[in-house]
């Protein structure tokens, strides 16, 4: 008898399969949905408002459950019974848009451990995860500050420490950037690549196209027929498909067509994702 066949990718650590979800009694905001996240890799999730990235962030994380279909971790069904979703919250965790909807402790120690202390583990394993969740943050000098006395890129640190301290195989984050000075931004991008260095796999949700081409390995976008996802400055260069997603084309995308449009450019070379790629693209030979 032959072997059976090896899939050449192990299962995605987290995936939706079929997936439809509806809000009480109105229409589906999502059907049918197949969705995966893939291994080490950074992720852009963007679309218009409306089209479902926050329904499907919660959905990914376990807090919506979908009305048809399934959500799976390595492969294996969620269920939602205690085990299930504990099981599930320690290998994805979302951090919302608004850092007050997430931080509720006084201190910003206190709220980091919430989520460890509820796994059980030793006050030696908490600690461990809470100063080790603060550095990758930068912010282990506001472990003993009031949460409420901290400026807005604080909180925003703060409330994704929560979600490290948990040492999740997946970051989910909802509009990161959004709020933040551009010095603010730089920081935190750095930090998110730190973490993608040390084995996290991370997925931004973002409007910001530019930030995505730059950033991102793979992009998903969210239109109404559909989600297009694969890697991010081809994805980035569907058009019709941008349009669907209103959203516009990267100004990366668009220098590449004018480069290769006056032969600066081959059409099998990749474009630039930065100001600092354009300038060595159109540097003048010496």
């Amino acid at each position: 008898m032959s072997e059976p066949a090896q899939s050449p990718h192990p299962p995605a650590p987290v995936a939706l399969r079929g997936a439809s979800f509806a809000y009480e009694e109105g229409p589906d905001v999502l059907t049918g949905l197949d969705f995966a996240v893939r291994e080490g890799r950074a992720l852009a999730l963007l679309g218009r408002n409306g089209s479902g990235k926050t329904t499907l962030m919660r959905l990914l994380s376990g807090g919506l459950r979908p009305r048809a279909g399934r959500l799976t971790v390595d492969g294996e069904p969620v269920t939602y019974d205690r085990g299930g979703l504990t099981r599930l919250r320690t290998t994805v965790q979302l951090v919302v848009q608004d850092p007050d909807d997430q931080l509720f402790a006084a201190s910003v120690a206190q709220d980091v451990s919430f989520g460890p202390l509820n796994l059980g583990l030793s006050d030696a394993e908490v600690r461990s995860r809470v100063d080790d969740a603060l550095a990758a943050l930068d912010i282990t000098a506001l472990a003993d500050r009031p949460t409420h006395l901290l400026s807005y890129g604080q909180r925003k640190r703060a409330a994704i420490a929560g979600a490290v301290a948990m040492r999740p195989r997946v970051l989910i984050l909802d509009e990161p950037t959004a709020g933040l000075d551009p010095d603010g931004q730089e920081r935190l991008l750095a930090t998110l690549d730190r973490l993608r260095a040390g084995g996290t796999t991370v997925v931004v949700a973002t409007h910001d196209v530019d930030l995505a081409l730059r950033w991102s390995d793979d992009a998903a976008l969210l239109t109404p027929t559909g989600v297009h996802t694969g890697p991010t400055a081809s994805t980035l260069a569907r058009t019709e498909s941008l349009r669907r997603a209103g959203l516009r084309l990267p100004w990366g995308v668009a220098a590449a067509r004018v480069l290769r449009a006056r032969g600066v450019l081959a059409d099998s070379a990749a474009g630039p994702r930065t100001a600092e790629e354009l300038a060595a693209l159109t540097a003048p030979a010496e």
